[in-house]
C-alpha cells in the first residue's frame, strides 16, 4: 500500500480542479496547469479534495499510485503558494544581479555569466549573495535551480561557491606540512 496514494489532496479555497479523461487541469491565483497520469491509476474529483486510487495490484500501478498523487499535490500547491528555492553565494567577490529576465553571476571566472531565465520563473536578488527561484511548477523551479548552482558548485576545502540555503557542505582539511 502506498502510503503517499492513500492521503487526498485538499483543494484550498480559490483552487479548482477539472477532469477530462486521465487530465486533471487545475486552476488558481497563480495560473493554471494540468498533469496527464497513466491508464494505471484512477483520478476522482470530490467536493474540496481529489483522491488517486490504483486500477489493479500490479507493481506498475501502485508505482503509478504515489507518483501521480504527489504530481496532484505538487499541481494544487502551485496554483495557490508557488515553489521557491534559495541559493546562497560564498566566495570573495563572488555575487549575483538580476536585471530583467537575466541573471549575471560573477564566479571568479575571467568573464561574467548570463543566464538566462525561462519563462515562468522569477530570480530575485535580495543580497548580492543570495538568489530566490519562484514558480508554480515545482519541477521547473528545482531544474533552474541546480542549472544556476551548476556554474560552481561549492567545493568541500573552503566551501566556496553556490549552495543551496538549507545545504551542508562537509568540509575537509587541507594539506599539512
Amino acid at each position: 500500500m502506498s502510503r503517499i496514494g492513500k492521503q487526498p489532496v485538499d483543494l484550498p479555497a480559490g483552487v479548482t480542479a477539472s477532469l477530462s479523461g486521465q487530465t486533471i487541469e487545475v486552476k488558481g491565483p497563480k495560473g493554471t496547469h494540468s498533469f496527464t497520469a497513466t491508464d494505471d491509476v484512477t483520478i476522482t474529483i470530490g467536493d474540496q479534495s481529489i483522491a488517486v486510487t490504483p486500477r489493479g495490484k500490479s507493481k506498475r500501478a501502485r508505482q503509478q499510485w504515489g507518483m501521480s498523487r504527489t504530481m496532484v499535490a505538487n499541481l494544487v500547491q502551485g496554483v495557490s503558494a508557488g515553489f521557491k528555492r534559495e541559493l546562497e553565494i560564498n566566495g570573495v567577490g563572488y555575487r549575483a544581479q538580476a536585471q530583467g529576465n537575466n541573471l549575471k553571476l560573477n564566479l571568479g571566472y575571467s568573464h561574467e555569466v548570463a543566464f538566462q531565465v525561462p519563462a515562468g520563473i522569477t530570480v530575485t536578488t535580495p543580497k548580492p549573495t543570495e538568489v530566490v527561484v519562484e514558480g508554480t511548477d515545482a519541477q521547473l523551479v528545482g531544474q533552474v535551480a541546480a542549472n544556476i548552482r551548476e556554474w560552481r558548485r561549492p567545493e568541500p576545502y573552503k566551501g566556496k561557491g553556490i549552495k543551496y540555503k538549507d545545504e551542508y557542505i562537509f568540509r575537509k582539511e587541507g594539506k599539512k606540512k
